[in-house]
């Protein structure tokens, strides 16, 4: 097979992963197939999904509960279950996930410690670092050593490695509810939506935006971009705080995740939240 390779700034060449350029562009290509599929109940299902696995699963379970600990829930099966809806999101198993944001953190904008440097450009840090994986933040072994607590539990190992396969049962879930409309909407359609909306905190929100907050790295608020992601795009804030659990400091910074955590925390199920000082 023929490898493609490119060098950033005089670095290491990076090696193109075929199979990942098959496994993303598959599913893009699938979800063209959209029009012909199409019925409001399918675009329902969309749109309710990209909340679930987007705002539940991947802000408030991957990002402020699992990455930072901004707050805690319980019983620990409701850790899970929130986990479970994340990993539903095809973006990585809890342990990458909250691996790879954790280094974002760590080395904010360094062309190379930083998986998604938004230095590297706008396409690096929007998906190009996916499909020239570096070893050091796709190989376990390497990157679980960021996410301890996680790597210790037998639950999140088993998350981590056979996320993938939680499709199998929502494809047919989706299937038997409504054919091959709800598949394309509820599986493939999300997926790129989702993608594309959490792939722009990594590039746009490093690029475009206010700044409430002067710091280091180039961190800003993008209000459509915290539209598209429940909250998210209010990055300048969650760089300067990332340990607060609201993204959303003044009163027109919407955040619907924040939302989501104060209603587990009225009927206590989310405790020890971490609120702005």
């Amino acid at each position: 097979m023929t490898m493609h390779s490119i060098s950033v700034d005089g670095k290491q060449p990076l090696t193109l992963s075929w199979v990942n350029v098959g496994f993303f562009g598959t599913i893009h290509a699938l979800a063209l197939l959209s029009p012909w599929f199409f019925s409001p109940s399918a675009l329902g299902v969309t749109i309710f999904l990209h909340w679930l696995f987007g705002s539940i699963g991947i802000c408030l379970g991957y990002h402020r509960l699992l990455s930072h600990r901004s707050f805690q829930v319980s019983p620990k099966w409701l850790e899970y279950a929130i986990a479970i809806l994340g990993a539903l999101a095809i973006q990585g198993g809890p342990i990458f996930w909250v691996a790879g944001h954790r280094i974002h953190h760590a080395y904010t904008e360094d062309e190379d410690k930083d998986p998604y440097s938004a230095k590297r450009g706008f396409w690096w840090s929007h998906m190009q670092w996916i499909l020239y994986p570096r070893p050091e933040f796709f190989e376990a072994e390497t990157y679980k050593r960021f996410a301890p607590e996680l790597a210790r539990d037998p639950f999140y190992i088993w998350l981590d490695r056979y996320h993938l396969l939680l499709q199998i049962p929502l494809s047919i879930l989706l299937y038997v509810l409504g054919g091959w409309s709800f598949v394309i909407y509820g599986i493939f359609l999300r997926s790129v939506l989702l993608w594309h909306s959490t792939w722009l905190i990594n590039s746009a929100t490093h690029l475009y935006g206010y700044r409430n907050f002067k710091l280091d790295d180039n961190s800003r608020n993008l209000w459509w971009a915290a539209i598209l992601t429940y909250g998210e795009g209010w990055h300048n804030n969650h760089h300067a705080h990332p340990k607060v659990a609201k993204a959303g400091l003044n009163w027109w910074e919407i955040d619907m995740t924040w939302w989501a955590i104060k209603v587990l925390q009225t009927l206590g199920l989310a405790k020890k939240v971490v609120m702005p000082t």
